[in-house]
């Protein structure tokens, strides 16, 4: 793993608010009817207008620049002409590359009116990756992220996806180390200022079993059951983790 300098963290900074912004300006488009490969021809527009790169398109074939997983997948299912209805809830995934340096990030959005166990589940994972965040500072463990995660999660009733996890960042997409999500407290690679890295929480309702979902690139849960995602650019400083894409 590498660890990043201040100019670094600076420009993964400007990196992430970019990605941050044109999050927010998609999630206003997320609504009955509108088609997942709508929401990635927004996204491709913003990227154009925000003169970035993609973060995602072509990584390993991915032919997208977002991540659309609704429902029971959990991450990367690809943009396809299916419409959102009522009740369901999608997970959107998006990065960018800026100055050589990328972000990444992702939230669950209830499609209209949702179910209360679905809004619980949400909120569940959102509050994870908040408690997670606030746990990653120097000197504590990556155990402590992982466990911090987990024993949200599960005192709330749902279950970590365990076969899936964060990851560094900078200027690679996906570097050294991995963000479990569950774990034991004490355990696993201090984290150290300079550190940058993606805090990702996965949850389910059901079993934290996955399979590959049927577009070839997507995670779903085995069971078929719903599942929620959020995810956040960190950067570890001297006292304090910071999120760098945050709204």
């Amino acid at each position: 793993m590498t660890f990043k300098t201040k100019e670094e963290i600076e420009i993964i900074k400007e990196s992430s608010q970019i990605s941050s912004e044109i999050m927010k300006r998609l999630k206003a488009f997320v609504k009955p009817g509108i088609s997942t490969k709508e929401l990635d021809e927004i996204a491709r527009n913003l990227i154009l207008e925000y003169k970035v790169e993609s973060a995602f398109l072509n990584y390993d074939g991915f032919p997208a620049v977002l991540c659309t997983s609704v429902n029971e997948v959990i991450v990367h299912g690809v943009p396809s002409d299916y419409k959102l209805k009522e009740g369901d809830i999608i997970s959107l995934d998006f990065g960018v590359k800026y100055k050589g340096y990328y972000s990444d990030m992702a939230f669950t959005l209830p499609v209209g009116k949702v179910s209360e166990k679905a809004n619980k589940l949400i909120r569940a994972t959102k509050k994870s990756l908040e408690l997670a965040i606030k746990v990653a500072k120097p000197g504590n463990r990556l155990g402590d992220i992982g466990f911090t995660i987990q024993n949200f999660l599960e005192k709330e009733g749902f279950h970590p996806i365990r076969e899936l996890c964060g990851h560094g960042i900078g200027k690679d997409l996906h570097e050294d180390p991995q963000i479990l999500n569950f774990g034991k407290k004490g355990e696993g690679l201090e984290i150290k200022e300079g550190m940058v890295f993606c805090i990702e929480p996965m949850a389910s309702i059901g079993d934290w079993r996955i399979k590959k979902a049927k577009d070839g690139y997507g995670w779903q849960t085995r069971d078929g059951s719903l599942s929620a995602h959020f995810e956040h650019t960190v950067a570890v400083f001297k006292n304090k983790a910071q999120n760098l894409t945050y709204f």
